[in-house]
Order: structure tokens, then sequence, then C-alpha cells
């Protein structure tokens, strides 16, 4: 997901993407594990998506983004 369409979601939203996003980390890294993951760079993707939509979550409890739906 792009930077600019996390911006475009509320908190909600934001809220759960985050929850999926942290789910799948945690298979990538169980598969990495078992020798099943074919594509690490996965890992490092779903970090970074993590880390983006903490910080506009953050953009969100600040104020420096306009909350829509808390």
């Amino acid at each position: 997901m792009k930077k600019s369409e996390l911006k475009e979601l509320n908190f909600t939203e934001l809220n759960e993407k985050l929850r999926e996003n942290l789910e799948s980390l945690q298979n990538y890294k169980f598969q990495l594990s078992m020798q099943q993951l074919e594509d690490f760079t996965v890992i490092s993707k779903t970090k970074k998506e993590i880390a983006q939509i903490k910080t506009v979550m953050n953009e969100h409890k600040y104020g420096i983004r306009k909350v829509e739906d808390v």
C-alpha cells in the first residue's frame, strides 16, 4: 500500500491494517524458521509498511493529520 493511500485512511482503518500486517509478519517469520518462505523480501516490506502505518497513526494522535473517525 502506498504512503499516500495510508494517509487517506481513518484511524480505525489504520488500526485494522496494522493488526493485519503484524499477523502477516508473524506468519512470515514462522515460515522463514521452517524454511518455507520463498521470497525473503516480504519481511522487510511488511516491516516498512508497519512503520509507515505507525507514523500516520502518530500524526493523527499528535494532530498533524486531521482525525476523521476516532
